[in-house]
């Protein structure tokens, strides 16, 4: 059912930091930074030639990223994303599957302008899974 992985997300205390480390120390191409607010994010993008790393940072008071940079103040992998060819047959397969999805169960517009959802990480080995609709 899943795809190609389509980014693996890191959350960062400081995203100008971040950025300098891909661009500068890597030689990587990094996107312009990009407000998310319904996903409470600022995102940056490091284009690789397999994939991409997005960088996470909190964006407003409400960041769902701030508690898991509470927890790890330097930072760290906080999902992985991998891409499906239709996001509903993907969640209705997960919850059959008995997976959680979290939130309300529908999917948000994510930073690529597609369809998105997010599986518990207690269901797929620790790790937080972002389905992205291809």
């Amino acid at each position: 059912m899943i795809g190609k992985l389509n980014h693996v997300a890191i959350a960062v205390p400081d995203l100008d930091k971040a950025v300098a480390v891909y661009r500068d120390a890597l030689g990587a191409n990094v996107s312009a930074a990009t407000d998310e607010p319904d996903h409470g994010v600022t995102v940056v993008f490091v284009e690789l030639e397999n994939t991409k790393i997005e960088l996470l940072h909190p964006l407003g008071d409400n960041s769902p990223i701030q508690p898991f940079l509470d927890k790890n103040p330097s930072g760290g992998m906080h999902h992985v994303c991998y891409e499906v060819p239709d996001i509903m047959v993907a969640r209705d397969r997960m919850q059959a599957e008995g997976a959680r999805v979290l939130g309300d169960g529908n999917p948000k517009i994510g930073a690529h302008g597609k369809p998105v959802l997010f599986l518990h990480p207690k269901d797929f080995c620790g790790t937080l899974v972002e389905l992205e609709q291809a």
